[in-house]
């Protein structure tokens, strides 16, 4: 099967672990030869980074960032940097669409948080469709991630997309803690690896989009049993939450979004009809709006 041809969905992938070894060499020495070491440049990250996911068949990307102060840019700089970018690449390349979700660490302050949601809802007609929550899953435990409970519900009120880095580790997989962020109403969960049976059960009623991802899972030794043992394989066979195989940082795990098809496909025995069925699985899921789900249902493949 084509697997870079095939129309893909893309919605877990971070932009600065999305840029290829090959990618940052590059743009090394292109800075090297001006005296500026600095990667920091969404100016030249970005357009690589897209160049990349179009060139693997990526139809339509949602790309997260947490938006940062850098030397030359303060972090709503660096945010209407990344949407100026997009849209210039776009206007040259409209077989991607590509949209920002903003992310809030973990680690972060409620203050902190306050001011990506705000940043979020001020760029949200320039492509910044969704909230998520990432960083090191040890960071606040048991629960305690509900002090970010009044920005998450504002999102939600005020149409924001919202997905979080879902039982992505034992530490932050308790019961408190899936609680308060299925209490969020996310319309996305990311990685879903140590929930127990009665959060998977709400899952599947609520028939919540899972960002999974293998290639991460299976090298950073996030699950046991490798490609084979995967959850992947129990949530195609449950029948609600749709899947969007996603990289998750594609420039660390080498393995871009055509090569996890290829992978279910070999691992798991899916023939040409089930990948197509399953790269048309996320349209639903995208935050991206209705206009966009009916490109994207024009353009995926039903066989």
């Amino acid at each position: 099967m084509e697997y870079v041809e095939l129309p893909k969905i893309e919605l877990h992938a971070h932009l600065t672990g999305s840029i290829s070894r090959q990618a940052l060499h590059e743009i090394w020495l292109r800075k090297k030869e001006t005296g500026n070491t600095d990667l920091d440049d969404p100016l030249v990250v970005m357009p690589e980074v897209l160049t990349d996911f179009l060139n693997d068949g990526v139809c339509y990307l949602e790309l997260r960032t947490t938006p940062r102060n850098t030397p030359q840019l303060s972090a709503e700089q660096y945010i209407a940097t990344l949407v100026d970018t997009i849209s210039l690449f776009e206007s040259e390349n409209p077989q991607l669409h590509t949209r920002l979700i903003l992310s809030i660490d973990r680690r972060h302050t409620p203050e902190q948080a306050a001011s990506t949601l705000e940043l979020a809802l001020k760029y949200r007609n320039q492509g910044v469709v969704g909230l998520d929550l990432c960083g090191d899953p040890t960071a606040r435990p048991n629960g305690e991630i509900s002090i970010f409970t009044p920005v998450f519900e504002e999102a939600n009120t005020k149409g924001l997309g919202i997905t979080v880095h879902f039982a992505e580790a034992e530490a932050s997989g308790s019961e408190e803690e899936l609680s308060t962020l299925l209490s969020w109403k996310p319309g996305r969960l990311g990685h879903v690896i140590w929930e127990g049976e009665d959060t998977k059960k709400e899952i599947a009623r609520r028939g919540l989009c899972l960002e999974l991802c293998l290639s991460c899972n299976v090298k950073a030794d996030m699950v046991i049993g490798g490609f084979e043992g995967h959850h992947f394989g129990h949530w195609r066979e449950v029948e609600g939450p749709k899947i969007s195989l996603s990289t998750d940082d594609v420039g660390v795990f080498g393995s871009p979004l055509s090569n996890e098809y290829r992978l279910v496909a070999q691992h798991f025995g899916l023939d040409r009809q089930a990948i197509c069925d399953l790269a048309s699985q996320p349209i639903d899921g995208i935050f991206g709006g209705d206009q966009e789900k009916e490109r994207l249902r024009r353009l995926m493949w039903t066989r």
